[in-house]
């Protein structure tokens, strides 16, 4: 036996039983309908002229029925006698590579047959400008070349700071318009001045393309699109204000302030930009953004095979495992600390030998002195919190919370052979 494992040996791993968490899945049914409807305003209708070529931002983030939306915008276009085309915009994603961003696109189902238009992939951008702070502000070439631009984004809290605007349409005109270069210049000064950076370079970028509108989605808990809106050009910055405001009432949460431990099975770059989204884990990259439980120690134990070995994220943990490691592709992963400048995500946690020991770590040095007492949550990732696992000392707070349902006895974690669960 090792040292390592003589040191954990004793550690008990507590009993867990299944909870049932209940958010609000109010969603839209009719999405292309209730999108058609949001489109014919006369406003819009008005700056679409037949003959305009007209680019049309997609990004990399996983936003629910995507394809149905774009391909609906694309119609919507055609029909008024314009041209669209799709421009990947997702700053560095994609490796930061024209094919790599159309694969990337390819991957979330948008395809030049499934949105019936011409997808425009290049990295190539054009400076239009800088900020006051001399920061420079870049847009893709064929967007820059456009008639028109159109940009459709879900509007949500950002994973490392907060401000009136986060996630949504002004990020997606400031950094997913700027490919690499606007990314890396939005990211330049770090994310201490993002909520001033990231609409002050939407706005000059604004100020110097035909932007045109943006389509705006707010998703409930389940990822489902609860509201959709089309913003035009003027009223972009104040209604995206707004969005916010609601996308944080509709964000799943786990409803405890403090955990000894928290266990999660994957993360992933489809489950979240950082691997595990930390409005969910509590637990941020920077020191900018807040909220969400107290975490004392966490293990992630895997990587989703959709994340292709990009392990961002792992950093921000404790204790992960060597099969996770093993997995990790180490460039893709560090890709994001070079572009975002934040590089804690992408250290490579403390690493044991499997899932158990990871647990058994976490729980070791939560700082309590009952580890048979110990307050532990387990969740498969941060996308799918409305079942989880959590222990017998966590129960009581279960029992008398009006959002969460017991649904099992305690039973013990089934781990293998290898000391794995899966």
């Amino acid at each position: 036996m090792g040292i390592l494992q003589d040191l954990l040996r004793d550690i008990p791993v507590p009993k867990m039983a299944t909870v049932k968490v209940k958010f609000d899945d109010t969603k839209i049914d009719k999405l292309e309908q209730a999108l058609l409807d949001e489109l014919q305003q006369e406003y819009i209708q008005k700056k679409i002229q037949p003959g305009m070529e007209i680019a049309i931002a997609v990004g990399s983030r996983g936003l629910d029925r995507l394809v149905e939306i774009t391909a609906a915008t694309v119609r919507f276009l055609q029909e008024l006698g314009a041209k669209p085309f799709i421009v990947p915009s997702m700053g560095s994603h994609g490796g930061a590579t024209a094919e790599g961003q159309r694969e990337v696109l390819a991957h979330l189902g948008v395809t030049e047959e499934s949105v019936n238009c011409e997808i425009r992939s290049s990295m190539e951008v054009v400076k239009i400008g800088e900020l006051p702070n001399g920061l420079p502000v870049y847009v893709d070439q064929f967007a820059f070349k456009a008639d028109g631009i159109v940009v459709i984004n879900r509007v949500k809290p950002h994973t490392a700071f907060r401000g009136p605007v986060e996630s949504g349409i002004m990020k997606m005109i400031s950094i997913g318009l700027g490919k690499q270069k606007g990314a890396e210049a939005c990211h330049q000064l770090g994310f201490k001045y993002m909520a001033e950076n990231v609409p002050a370079m939407a706005k000059k970028i604004i100020e110097k393309t035909p932007v045109l509108f943006g389509v705006a989605t707010i998703e409930n808990a389940f990822d489902k699109v609860a509201r959709i809106e089309v913003l035009a050009v003027e009223e972009i910055e104040e209604k995206e204000v707004e969005l916010q405001k609601l996308a944080k009432q509709l964000l799943p949460k786990l409803y405890f302030e403090q955990l000894d431990v928290l266990v999660i099975d994957q993360i992933g770059k489809n489950i979240s930009g950082d691997g595990m989204d930390p409005n969910i884990t509590g637990r941020y990259p920077t020191p900018y953004a807040q909220g969400g439980p107290d975490v004392n120690k966490m293990a992630v134990l895997d990587l989703t095979h959709e994340t292709e070995g990009n392990a961002n994220g792992v950093g921000t943990a404790d204790f992960t495992t060597q099969r996770l490691v093993d997995k990790m592709d180490l460039e893709f992963t560090y890709a994001n600390g070079l572009t975002s400048t934040v590089c804690a995500p992408t250290k490579i946690a403390t690493t044991l030998a499997n899932d158990k020991e990871a647990i058994q770590a976490s729980i070791k040095t939560c700082n309590i002195l009952d580890f048979t007492k110990v307050k532990m949550v387990r969740i498969k990732n941060t996308l799918e919190i409305s079942e989880i696992e959590v222990s017998e000392a966590l129960l009581e707070d279960v029992v008398n919370h009006p959002h969460m349902e017991l649904i099992s006895d305690l039973y013990e974690l089934p781990f293998n052979e290898k000391g794995n669960l899966f």
